[in-house]
C-alpha cells in the first residue's frame, strides 16, 4: 500500500514536469488559433526557445536572462511565421511545417559554429539552471500553472480577449465593428511564439541542462492535440496537458518495471513503451476531434476589403 502511494506520488510529480512544456505551448497555440491562425509551428517555436535559453544561460550563467532570451527568440520566429501567413497569405499548415523543419536544422548549424558540436550545446552547471521547489517542481512549472487562470481572464474578461475571439469567429463582423483584424492576428501569433518558446526553455534549462537536436520530441504536436481536445479553453488545456504528461511519465516508469513483461516472460521492448504517449494522442484525437468546435475562421486568411 505504502509502495503504491509512493509510486503514485512519483507519477504525479513526473506528470507535472512532463506536462509543463506542453502547457506553455498549448496556451500559446490557443491565442493563435483563437485569432484564426492555425499554428502547426509550435514544435519549431519550442526548439527555438530551447536553443536560445541554453546558449544564453551557458554564456551568461543566468537562467532568468536565458529564459527571457527564449521569449524574445520565440517572438521573432513567430513574427516570421505571422508575416508569411497573415500578410502574404501563405498556407498556414505548410508555413508552420516550414518553421518546424527550419528549427530542426538551424540550431545544429549554429551550435556547430559556436561550440564545434552539431549534436548539442555545452552542459550548463546545475547551479545555473532554473530553480526547483516542492518535490523537485521547477519554477517554470509553477509559472505554467499560474498562467492558466491569467490566460482565462485575458481571453474572457478583457477587451483584448473579446476582440481576439471575435476575429477568430467572424473577422468580417469584427472589422465592421472597428476591430483591427490583422493586428489582432499578429498579436495572437506572436504571443503563441512567446509562450511556446517558454516551454522550450524549460526543456533545456529546467528539465535538462543543455540543448540537443530535436529535444522537443513531438511535444509541440502533442500540445496541439491537447488544445483540440481541450476545445481551445485554458483550464481544459491544463487538464489535457497533464493527461499527456501522465502518459509520458507512465511510459518512463514502465521501462524496466519488473511486472512489465510479455506472456513469455521477456521484457516488453522499450520502443513499444516509448510510443505510448503518441499512440494515446492518436486515439484521443480520433475519438474527440469530431466533438471539438474550432473557431469558425480558423485557417482562413482575411483580406480587408478596400
Amino acid at each position: 500500500m505504502e509502495e503504491g502511494l509512493i509510486t503514485l506520488t512519483i507519477l504525479i510529480f513526473s506528470a507535472i514536469r512532463m506536462g509543463t512544456p506542453m502547457i506553455f505551448a498549448a496556451l500559446g497555440g490557443m491565442f493563435s488559433e483563437r485569432s484564426g491562425v492555425i499554428n502547426i509551428a509550435l514544435e519549431g517555436l519550442m526548439l527555438g526557445g530551447a536553443f536560445s535559453a541554453a546558449v544564453v544561460t551557458y554564456e551568461l550563467s543566468n537562467p532568468y536572462v536565458g529564459f527571457l532570451s527564449a521569449l524574445v527568440a520565440g517572438a521573432i520566429l513567430a513574427s516570421v511565421f505571422a508575416v508569411a501567413v497573415i500578410k502574404f497569405e501563405a498556407d498556414q499548415v505548410v508555413a508552420g511545417f516550414g518553421i518546424n523543419i527550419l528549427m530542426l536544422g538551424l540550431p545544429s548549424l549554429l551550435s556547430s559554429a559556436i561550440y564545434d558540436s552539431s549534436g548539442s550545446t555545452e552542459q550548463i552547471a546545475k547551479e545555473f539552471l532554473l530553480p526547483e521547489y516542492f518535490g523537485r517542481i521547477s519554477i517554470a512549472s509553477i509559472l505554467a500553472f499560474a498562467l492558466v487562470p491569467v490566460c482565462w481572464y485575458v481571453l474572457y474578461k478583457t477587451p483584448f480577449g473579446l476582440r481576439l475571439r471575435a476575429v477568430g469567429e467572424n473577422p468580417e463582423a469584427a472589422d465592421a465593428a472597428g476591430v483591427p483584424v490583422l493586428r489582432m492576428r499578429y498579436m495572437g501569433v506572436i504571443l503563441s511564439g512567446v509562450l511556446a518558446a517558454a516551454g522550450g526553455a524549460y526543456l533545456s534549462i529546467g528539465q535538462s541542462s543543455f540543448f540537443t537536436r530535436g529535444m522537443s520530441a513531438g511535444k509541440g504536436f502533442i500540445a496541439l492535440a491537447a488544445l483540440i481536445l481541450a476545445k481551445w479553453r485554458p483550464f481544459h488545456v491544463l487538464v489535457a496537458c497533464l493527461f499527456f504528461g501522465f502518459t509520458e511519465a507512465l511510459s518512463i516508469q514502465l521501462q524496466g518495471a519488473s511486472w512489465a513483461k510479455l506472456p513469455s516472460g521477456e521484457d516488453i521492448p522499450v520502443q513499444f513503451i516509448e510510443i505510448i504517449p503518441y499512440v494515446l494522442t492518436i486515439i484521443v484525437l480520433a475519438g474527440f476531434i469530431g466533438l471539438s468546435k474550432a473557431p469558425k475562421a480558423l485557417g482562413i486568411p482575411y483580406r480587408k476589403e478596400k
